[in-house]
């Protein structure tokens, strides 16, 4: 079976132990030195046994949009066959129209936003320009539910799903990382994915696997959130958590490669 990891963060060599500390800090987390790297990344998915990964980084400057996207799409063009890019943006960008054309030129697959570290609404009207650009035709993913801001509030994810309902959303963290019983209440009807990282070391491997089946397993996807934490840690760990093969099969394998299309 072909493994994807569908969160997964890297940066330029020059900036990586700036930024995995910077990370480090936003969430009160020792984070490990000599991480954040494309190559650092790879060199953990070998021993983890994963395939591909899904990579991107996020633009907390307008003016570093670009710069990014260059970086993430070099990355792939430098791993084809195991990372495939997510392009960022920002809510103050301007030409939101001339960037989506650059990710697309870029051959990036799709868009990440973090609403808390970006410091904007999701739901915001600025970037609904940028929804419209990209619906049906580009994922999005989303940071969603710090308990420390209201940027990502899943309440604020339902109204972008009802405003653009041919978007593809995938709420990472189970929509709500800090607050998965609110994430759960609020977003379990609705048409969008969930991704499952950065939440075992809140919930628990019995919270997770009730999570995963509460909201269906074929809505999840896997997610290491590397380099916060061990592709090869979260994925023993997922493993841990007593989901059938099926279960299994289908958010590592099969629900992510429905939201990318054909790899």
């Amino acid at each position: 079976m072909e493994i994807i990891d569908f969160h997964a963060h890297i940066y330029p060599d020059a900036i990586a132990a700036a930024a995995v500390q910077a990370v480090g800090r936003f969430y009160s987390i020792e984070m490990e030195g000599g991480a954040g790297t494309a190559d650092s990344l790879l060199r953990a998915g070998d021993r983890a046994g994963i395939s591909k990964f899904v990579v991107h980084s996020v633009a907390t400057k307008p003016h570093h949009v670009a710069s990014i996207n260059r970086f993430i799409a070099e990355q792939v063009h430098l791993h084809p066959d195991r990372l495939i890019g997510y392009g960022t943006v920002h809510p103050d960008m301007e030409d939101p129209e001339s960037v989506i054309q650059s990710i697309f030129e870029l051959g990036l697959r799709g868009i990440k936003i973090h609403p808390d570290t970006q410091a904007f609404n999701m739901d915001d009207p600025r970037m609904f320009p940028v929804y419209e650009l990209i619906r049906g035709k580009l994922p999005l993913l989303i940071h969603c539910g710090d308990y420390r801001y209201d940027f990502s509030h899943p309440r604020r994810l339902v109204n972008l799903l009802r405003n653009f309902p041919d978007l593809t959303v995938i709420g990472a963290h189970f929509g709500g990382w800090s607050i998965p019983e609110i994430a759960y209440d609020t977003l379990k009807d609705e048409n969008c994915y969930l991704d499952c990282s950065s939440s075992r070391f809140i919930l628990g491997p019995r919270r997770m696997r009730e999570l995963i089946r509460m909201f269906g397993s074929e809505r999840m996807l896997f997610g290491s959130e590397y380099p916060m934490w061990d592709p090869a840690d979260e994925l023993s760990a997922f493993y841990s958590y007593g989901l059938t093969d099926r279960e299994c099969e289908q958010i590592l394998s099969e629900n992510p490669k429905r939201v990318l299309g054909d790899l």
